[in-house]
């Protein structure tokens, strides 16, 4: 079993601060979201202590491993790629039409605290010049309520374990814009596309994997999602280098003011597609 206490205060350099009383949705989301999922997909949950702020899960299978750890070697298997996006979609589509699910998980504090300030406030912060840009898209992701949202969907909290992935760390979730999510994880990718050596190809292989199995398991009604991921796409990427939560791997400081400026035009001319992304983040790395 694996047992999980919230913090007020995360662990990172700068000042970020949250409610401990996202212990409690993270574990109503893991049982409203495993019925819709095929089985393993998310931990089961064991128990809960709401005034300790602790939940326990079972643990995910011996020699279950990150998605990101087979990633940062090279390993970039599709089918793992392809099952992230059909994952996503699943809840998606299930989710859509479950009023009670837009009551219980609601509130928007918590993304708040946990995205929208310490990824797109403080990001606009060091950049004022795109502080426009990043206030709309904000406004545009808070006004566009349609499913349930991880607000953490990267390859560290997708597992891989034998019955295939295992989504872990849920809480930020909350009932908002599925397009985050998309955004979320094709940026992980992108990143990774220019830090792990010798993989921007199948990179972008893995972010088309990615977005195949996501229009699939999503199904009609969803044709707006990508074009609006890739208006996140750019503050997401600008938001890994100057943002709260840097990405711990990219050190140099050329390849960083590079990949600002891979950001700033994806931000000023967003893409529709998300290879159309990849080729543009290639060009300026």
């Amino acid at each position: 079993a694996v047992v999980k206490q919230s913090l007020g205060r995360l662990r990172v350099r700068e000042e970020w601060l949250s409610r401990r009383e996202r212990i409690h949705r993270e574990c109503a989301a893991l049982r409203a979201v495993a019925p819709v999922l095929p089985e393993g997909a998310v931990p089961r949950v064991l128990f809960e202590d709401q005034e300790n702020f602790v939940f326990g899960m079972e643990a995910a299978p011996a020699g279950a491993q990150p998605w990101k750890t087979g990633l940062m070697a090279g390993e970039v298997r599709m089918e793992l790629a392809d099952a992230a996006g059909r994952l996503l979609g699943a809840w998606m589509r299930e989710s859509t039409g479950r009023t009670g699910w837009c009551g219980e998980f609601g509130d928007l504090t918590v993304f708040g605290e946990l995205r929208v300030d310490p990824y797109y406030r403080f990001t606009a912060d060091r950049h004022p010049e795109l502080r426009n840009r990043f206030a709309a898209l904000i406004e545009e992701c808070l006004a566009r309520r349609i499913s349930l949202v991880h607000g953490d969907y990267s390859p560290k909290n997708l597992l891989v374990t034998p019955r295939g992935l295992m989504v872990i760390d849920w809480e930020v979730v909350h009932w908002g814009d599925p397009s985050f999510d998309a955004a979320f994880l094709t940026n992980h990718l992108v990143l990774k596309s220019v830090c792990v050596p010798g993989s921007g190809a199948s990179m972008a292989e893995a972010g088309a994997a990615f977005w195949r199995g996501l229009r699939a398991a999503a199904g009609p009604g969803f044709e707006w999602l990508e074009p609006a991921a890739m208006r996140h796409l750019g503050c997401l990427l600008l938001a890994r280098i100057d943002g709260k939560s840097p990405a711990e791997y990219v050190r140099e400081e050329s390849l960083k003011e590079r990949l600002r400026g891979a950001a700033r035009d994806l931000i000023v001319r967003p893409p529709a597609e998300a290879a159309e992304a990849f080729e543009r983040v290639m060009q300026w790395t």
